[in-house]
């Protein structure tokens, strides 16, 4: 099955079927915010500008890689690029492998002239690079999507359960640590929903990654997705076995930044509002991703898709002002009360 057709399957089922990971959320809810009723600052002084990849945002907030390769999806990928750029997000693109194979499919990554100003990453399947793509291919997707940067996801259970999925993940390590060395791009890795743990976050920093998205679970499930693609009866039966599979995306958080203090790193997976965002940034990581939960805002227009932006936001601040944050280093030094039971409401 040629990329571009699986591409349309994948949007088609993100849209339409339920596809959501059974692991009981991303692990936000066991996390509270101690509420300060004089929180002494001024709302609308509430500062939450960054910086990455030498650009500037307004939010520490990401459009997480979706997609691209298909005429549907470069309608989306400009919709939702149109936002980002307004609301001042960063942008991820889905795998740019589609157009590499099929460089007339270009145009469905390319957004940077809707998005002249905000971070935009490239993105490529790692385990690519065990199935005859290196240097010169991951600097093809950069200059294709425009981007600020490049990131390689890691997706093996996937793949797994893909009918046409490539398996060979041996030796990968390696190979990212010798792209990271040859290119003079910033290269990230990012999981697809099923978590990047401490130690492999460790790992990957190590070998010279400039940036970990631990994408855990608690959103998407790709093991469930496949599955209604599949035609194979093991594969298909055997992905009810894999519906919780994964680390919550909060865990993923506070594993990573602990092997990785210095690290920038993305949450995202399964996050659900503006105040699931406040807690990743309080428990350490830089930028908050949202990915499927703005698909069909992304189907209907670029206006639908600031809408949620804007309201994501809005749920950012106002936990900040409820927390008497006046700033991301004050969100981020700001404990979180732990459910002590499942009870406690």
């Amino acid at each position: 099955m040629s990329t571009e057709r699986r591409k349309t399957e994948h949007i088609r089922i993100c849209l339409e079927e339920e596809v959501g990971s059974k692991t009981g959320g991303a692990g936000f809810a066991q996390y509270r915010f101690r509420h300060r009723a004089l929180p002494e600052i001024d709302f609308g002084e509430i500062d939450t500008s960054w910086q990455w990849l030498d650009r500037d945002m307004k939010v520490p907030l990401l459009v997480s890689s979706m997609t691209g390769g298909t005429e549907e999806a470069s309608r989306i990928n400009r919709n939702l690029a149109e936002a980002a750029e307004r609301r001042g997000w960063a942008m991820g693109v889905g795998s740019v492998r589609a157009a590499l194979e099929r460089p007339e499919l270009s145009e469905t990554f390319r957004i940077r002239d809707v998005a002249p100003t905000i971070p935009i990453i490239a993105n490529i399947g790692a385990v690519q690079l065990n199935y005859g793509y290196g240097a010169a291919e991951c600097s093809r997707a950069v200059e294709l999507a425009e981007a600020d940067g490049l990131v390689l996801h890691l997706n093996g259970m996937q793949e797994l359960f893909q009918p046409e999925g490539n398996i060979n993940f041996k030796g990968l390590l390696r190979q990212i640590e010798q792209l990271c060395s040859t290119l003079p791009i910033p290269i990230g890795i990012k999981e697809v929903g099923w978590g990047i743990d401490g130690e492999t976050a460790r790992l990957l920093v190590d070998a010279g990654v400039s940036f970990v998205d631990v994408a855990g679970a608690g959103g998407t499930s790709w093991s469930q997705v496949e599955k209604f693609r599949t035609t194979d009866p093991t594969r298909r039966a055997a992905a009810e076995a894999f519906a919780d599979w994964g680390i919550p995306t909060a865990q993923c958080i506070v594993e990573a930044r602990a092997a990785v203090p210095d690290c920038t790193l993305v949450a995202s997976g399964g996050l659900a509002n503006g105040v699931d965002a406040a807690k990743a940034l309080a428990l350490g990581a830089n930028i908050a991703g949202y990915g499927r939960s703005l698909l069909g805002a992304g189907v209907d227009s670029a206006d639908e898709v600031a809408l949620v932006l804007e309201r994501i936001e809005f749920e950012l601040r106002a936990a900040m002002f409820g927390i008497g944050a006046a700033d991301l280093s004050e969100l981020r030094g700001t404990p979180l009360l732990v459910r002590p039971d499942r009870d406690w409401k």
